[in-house]
């Protein structure tokens, strides 16, 4: 993975997938657009090993980011992840499902086989939002998408602004901002895991 300043990129791989709502295709690369609109009065409710997090989802500036958001916690695919990246005074990132069956301890020590952390998704990307998003301002406690070299390669994986970031906000797609839990997210290393992800006020 790459150092502070080159910005949150993942490495994420994302092949082609189907969801609920539509994918296109982009090379070798499926755009997926959620089924789910929402409403602007989202909130994720995010349990850690560490405590709960309150997120208040900016729906109405990053539709397509909440919206896959909202379909990827409302399906349970966060639930028992493990937060895979810290840097310190950076971000905590974490939404990669490879690290579903990865002890604290092997990321920690970054002793185990298999896929990588770091590498995996929801099998599909969603098209970037940082020019269309009026408010992408990473701020301290900010929820935004990681993503590969490819500004339309976001899926699944996420991250928590550990402090101001604004050279982050001209190439990743912030949907999202802490309302409750910011002494949480300080305490958030690698290895810590997301027990569940809820959605308060979402769409029936």
């Amino acid at each position: 993975m790459p150092g502070r300043r080159n910005g949150c990129r993942a490495a994420v791989e994302q092949c082609g997938g189907k969801g609920q709502g539509e994918t296109k295709g982009t090379g070798n690369m499926a755009l997926y657009t959620p089924a789910y609109t929402p409403n602007g009065d989202e909130i994720a409710v995010i349990e850690t090993s560490k405590g709960t997090i309150r997120v208040k989802l900016a729906g109405k500036d990053a539709p397509i980011h909440v919206g896959n958001f909202v379909e990827l916690a409302q399906k349970g695919f966060y639930d028992g992840l493990r937060f895979h990246r810290y840097v310190a005074d950076f971000v905590i990132q974490g939404g990669c499902p490879n690290t579903r069956n990865l002890t604290a301890e092997q990321l920690q020590t970054d002793s185990y086989a298999g896929p990588r952390a770091g590498t995996g998704g929801p099998g599909y990307s969603i098209k970037e939002e940082f020019t269309t998003n009026p408010n992408n301002v990473h701020n301290d406690g900010t929820l935004a998408m990681a993503r590969s070299s490819n500004p339309n390669s976001a899926g699944s994986q996420f991250y928590f602004c550990l402090g101001p970031q604004p050279f982050l906000d001209s190439g990743y797609t912030v949907f999202g901002d802490t309302i409750e839990g910011r002494d949480v997210i300080g305490a958030l290393r690698v290895g810590d895991e997301i027990i569940s992800i809820k959605i308060e006020n979402a769409n029936e």
